[in-house]
């Protein structure tokens, strides 16, 4: 299966990413053949690099390892072909205008096809290639349209994730369904099941909290460099599995799904209408699952 990244913060940072290493440390063979993408975000657009070609014999890969923009989002993909033949088109992070930004989307899983076409119809948008996933994109683009073009300005947060909650599980019964999503303002980060060394199951995504008080904060991980010349720095890093052995990363439940803002998370909601609270905000700060310890 593939590799997903993201990083949130509050100031920008630089993120400086050798593709080859990194997918090694998440189990996959290196040198990953079947291409990779990186999404940096500048306001409401994004520099946007995918290539279909092993990233160890890239010169923009290299280019990234050694000296990336700075952004406070950040989105990666390192892809395992599954479902698509190589080529730039089925390259991951897709994006996507949607009502004067673009928004950005990435997944690690495999979807039943038939299915997938069956249970999400497509309109404004279309896949460029052939992948399952820039499928379940459009098919979420259409879910979020019309929110977008009848808000003033950035729809309510509240009024979001509630889309992206009820996209998920709809996608989850379909296969293995671990995503990133960011539309500028937030990433969403749903968590599902992924292929581990005994079988398909959960957790398939992990997290990060980071504050670094300290000027010049730095994070350094199989490779991965991360750093901050700003006085006072949070982070928050999602991955497909976690890059450091001694921190508290921590791994999303089955269908989990958490939305993070300028490096803080700022809500969460665990699957299915029982458990998802009707208001999963609490003064900007993280709200525990009802069946979590409070």
């Amino acid at each position: 299966m593939c590799e997903l990244f993201a990083l949130s913060s509050l100031h920008p940072a630089t993120v400086r990413l050798s593709f080859e290493e990194f997918s090694r440390h998440g189990g996959l063979a290196g040198p990953h053949k079947d291409g990779w993408g990186i999404a940096f975000y500048d306001g409401r657009d994004v520099r946007l690099l995918r290539e279909p070609e092993p990233a160890s014999e890239s010169a923009c890969a290299r280019l990234i390892r050694d000296q990336s923009p700075a952004s406070t989002t950040v989105l990666s993909h390192i892809r395992k072909a599954t479902r698509g033949a190589p080529g730039l088109s089925n390259c991951q992070p897709f994006g996507r205008e949607l009502a004067g930004r673009m928004h950005v989307f990435a997944h690690n899983g495999n979807l039943d096809p038939r299915a997938l076409q069956a249970r999400f119809r497509l309109g404004s948008y279309r896949p460029i290639g052939e992948t399952d996933s820039e499928h379940a994109f459009c098919a979420l683009l259409e879910r979020m349209r019309p929110l977008w073009f009848d808000a003033r300005g950035v729809p309510e947060l509240a009024d979001r994730i509630r889309i992206v909650a009820d996209f998920a599980a709809s996608l989850r019964p379909l296969g293995p369904a671990n995503f990133l999503y960011a539309d500028g303002d937030a990433v969403f980060v749903h968590g599902h099941k992924r292929t581990h060394a005994d079988g398909v199951h959960p957790p398939g995504l992990h997290v990060l909290e980071r504050s670094c008080p300290a000027a010049r904060a730095r994070f350094e991980a199989a490779g991965l460099a991360i750093e901050s010349i700003h006085d006072r720095q949070e982070v928050v890093l999602a991955a497909s599995v976690p890059l450091t052995a001694n921190e508290p990363w921590q791994p999303l439940a089955e269908g989990e799904l958490i939305a993070v803002q300028r490096g803080r998370i700022v809500a969460r909601m665990a699957p299915g209408p029982a458990d998802i609270d009707a208001n999963p905000f609490a003064g900007g700060r993280t709200r525990r699952h009802r069946n979590q310890a409070k």
